[in-house]
This record gives C-alpha cells, sequence and structure tokens, in this order.
C-alpha cells in the first residue's frame, strides 16, 4: 500500500509524521508523494482540508485517514497514541471505505465558468456592505436575499459553520446540499424563509448578484475575492470523498462526543 502525510506543521504532528514514516517502513507499507492510494491527515480538521485539497485531482483514486493531535475532529478516527495500532491495521487488514457527497460549485464571471469543489461547506459573503442575491431554485426564484452572505453546506460540513447559522446536523450519507443564511434583513423588497434549506442530490440552486459588490468566497479554507460575479450554481458533485475505516467510529458518536460530551457506559 502507498500512502502520503499531510501534517499541520507543528512539533507533535511533525514528530507523528516522522514516526508513522518508520512504522509504516517496518510494515511494508510505501511512502509516495505523487501517487498515494491512503492520505494520511494529522493535525485536526483544518489539516484535511488542507489534504483534501491538495489531492482533488486524484479524489477518486484515494481515502483519508485522520489523526487528530488535539481536540477530536470529525474526520478524525484516531488518537496521538495509536499510531502504531493505525499502521498495523493498515498493513494486515482491508478497510471499510466510506464515501460521502461534495459540493459542486460553478462561477459565472466576466471571465467565464469556473468549477470549485467543497469539502464542508462554500461560504459567501458581501465585502462592502450587505450581499444583495436571488437565490433561485431548479430555475425558479425561490427568495430575494440582503444580508451578511449565505453558506452552502455538505452533510460533513453541517456540525460546522452550518450548525452555528441554526442549520441542522445532516448525516454524511445522505446526498444533499444546505442552505444557511448569515444575518438576513427582511422587509418587504428583501424577504427570505429564514430558515435552513435542504436540497436533495438532483436539486441545485443559483446564487445570482443582484447588485455591482465585491464578494468574497471560500471553498472550505480557500479563499477568493471578485467583483465581477454574475451568478454562482450549487449542486452535489458527481464525485465523493472516501475514508478508509479500519474500526467502528458511527457519525453520531461523534456529534455527540463533540458537542454534548456524553460517555456511554
Amino acid at each position: 500500500m502507498n500512502y502520503v502525510i499531510v501534517d499541520r506543521g507543528d512539533q507533535l504532528s511533525k514528530e507523528l509524521a516522522d514516526r508513522f514514516h518508520i512504522l509504516a517502513a517496518a510494515n511494508g507499507l510505501k511512502r509516495n508523494d505523487d501517487t498515494p492510494e491512503m492520505v494520511i491527515s494529522i493535525g485536526g480538521d483544518g489539516t484535511l482540508l488542507q489534504a483534501f485539497h491538495s489531492h482533488i485531482d486524484r479524489i477518486a483514486d484515494v481515502a483519508f485517514i485522520g489523526v487528530h493531535t488535539g481536540h477530536l475532529g470529525f474526520f478524525a478516527d484516531w488518537k496521538a497514541d495509536e499510531l502504531e495500532q493505525l499502521v498495523n491495521m493498515m498493513a494486515n487488514d482491508e478497510p471499510r471505505i466510506v464515501r460521502y457527497p461534495l459540493a459542486q460549485i460553478e462561477l459565472v464571471t466576466d471571465e467565464g465558468t469556473s468549477s470549485h469543489v467543497a469539502l464542508n461547506e462554500f461560504t459567501i459573503k458581501g465585502v462592502d456592505g450587505t450581499l444583495v442575491a436571488q437565490i433561485d431554485i431548479n430555475d425558479e426564484l425561490f427568495e430575494m436575499f440582503r444580508g451578511d452572505g449565505i453558506v452552502v453546506s455538505t452533510p460533513s460540513g453541517s456540525t460546522a459553520y452550518n450548525k452555528s447559522l441554526g442549520g441542522a446536523v445532516i448525516h454524511p450519507s445522505i446526498e444533499s446540499l444546505q442552505l444557511a443564511e448569515i444575518a438576513s434583513i427582511n422587509n418587504r423588497v428583501y424577504r427570505t424563509l429564514g430558515s435552513s434549506v435542504l436540497l436533495p442530490q438532483h436539486h441545485h440552486c443559483d446564487i445570482i448578484s443582484r447588485k455591482d459588490q465585491r464578494m468574497q468566497l471560500a471553498f472550505d479554507h480557500l479563499n477568493m475575492t471578485r467583483d465581477d460575479i454574475h451568478s454562482i450554481r450549487c449542486s452535489v458533485a458527481d464525485r465523493k470523498v472516501s475514508f478508509a475505516r479500519y474500526r467502528p467510529f458511527p457519525f453520531w458518536t461523534r456529534v455527540r462526543e463533540a458537542f454534548l460530551g456524553y460517555d456511554v457506559k
């Protein structure tokens, strides 16, 4: 099996990466920075997002494994002191591969159309004032939005920014996108639903700019500012992200431990 490591860059993560290489070599695993089968993320959820976007061109050919070095992450199954167990399982056991949906974001600008993918969320905000946009669902007007911005999250990202905005937590096996408002302004001209909206796989939404405005766009942790956005189409991507599971770690257990802290006796 070939693997590559993406670490957070702090001392602990670097030390764990070095130890992983030693353990891997002793167990017959091969380091391959160009065409790996497994991408090992050592750090936090932000590190895994970095690893995901670093290997986006080979997303169909790789699976991700997370080792967290701080607080329990939603993408990390393994703790720092479980490295040897992980390497042994990678060398001797077949993992269960789980695949989760991604967000496909298409920007229509003065320069043409460009396509982007997000694992957690796509966020759009106004830079110099409120964002003003028309929201269409399946090519029909749904609402006129004015406010700070909009978050479009995948089920994997529903526990992140989306949750802080009052959005629902969605199991990652449900192929969908969720739209959540950031501080919407409602009056007789701009009227929004006021709650998050869940779109199934075969639906799409368009965010259409309704004034000359600079927008800050974020695809997970990757940011850009544009002043020439005409419209943005959001849909469930054809591609999925794969995670290698060597032991059970149910999604609802992750949610309970991250937000509620209950221990199961």
